[in-house]
């Protein structure tokens, strides 16, 4: 079921909040060159859900996204990540924050090519001056496929392997939050159906906490969430979706995705 709201949208009462953003708004530009990416936007992440963000191109969408990951500073409002309040924080204590509490899948992999496999693999880790849980870091690998892919450098694998090592570096930290920007959109249907299938893993087995950026109804449609973003604002959400609730959804924007 679709639902709407002008500017905000909220979890279901009783919920802790793994991020969430208070009037938030984020312009670029100045006098007649100003463009509003966001405009006051109100909204909360649950904790141990899967949330997919969507909205035609310009809506915003990516902008909510690096807010709420920290990695750019609104114009105004605030943004928390749990009970922290990112907008009040230096950049050095945001760093330590990312580091510690936030994990990252990108549509590009962002991999190094001079590391190996598990290097990339524990390189956040390294960055934060701490060892792998040994355990943890197996439990990964085996469930991501790459028990045989760990000396081998990103030249030397696959587009969807890439994809697994990228995953496999954000959960080897046990963030707070994955945050994935477009993770299957340098991918083909079949491995990007795969990494989608073990993003749902990692919240329904492994109780982690992911939001998406997708322009793609059926990777929205393995979320248990949709918020709907259109000219910078919350304009609808739905929840537990299948693709043709997302499609009708992205329809009632006034927009065909």
């Amino acid at each position: 079921m679709t639902k709407t709201a002008p500017t905000q949208t909220a979890p279901r009462q009783g919920n802790a909040l793994a991020a969430s953003a208070l009037d938030l708004t984020k312009t670029y530009g100045r006098g007649e060159t100003v463009v509003t990416a966001l405009d006051g936007v109100s909204v909360g992440i649950e904790a141990g859900r899967f949330t997919a963000i969507m909205g035609p191109s310009g809506s915003g969408k990516s902008t909510l996204m690096h807010l709420l990951a920290g990695l750019d500073t609104p114009t105004g409002g605030r943004t928390y990540l749990g009970e922290h309040e990112l907008t009040s924080l230096s950049d050095a204590q945001l760093t330590r924050l990312r580091r510690q509490s936030v994990g990252f899948v990108f549509q590009a992999f962002n991999l190094l090519p001079t590391l190996t496999a598990r290097q990339n693999i524990r390189l956040p880790l390294d960055l934060a001056g701490r060892t792998a849980d040994a355990g943890w870091e197996q439990t990964v690998i085996e469930a991501l496929g790459l028990g045989g892919r760990l000396d081998h450098r990103p030249g030397e694998l696959s587009g969807g392997q890439q994809q697994r090592v990228a995953l496999a570096r954000a959960l080897v930290t046990r963030p707070e939050v994955i945050f994935a920007d477009e993770p299957t959109g340098a991918l083909d249907s079949t491995t990007g159906a795969e990494v989608l299938a073990l993003l749902r893993r990692s919240v329904d087995e492994w109780k982690q906490t992911v939001v998406m950026v997708t322009h793609d109804p059926s990777a929205a449609a393995v979320a248990d969430r949709v918020l709907l973003l259109a000219d910078g604002r919350i304009a609808g959400e739905i929840i537990d979706p299948d693709a043709d609730a997302v499609l009708a959804g992205i329809r009632d924007l006034g927009k065909v995705a």
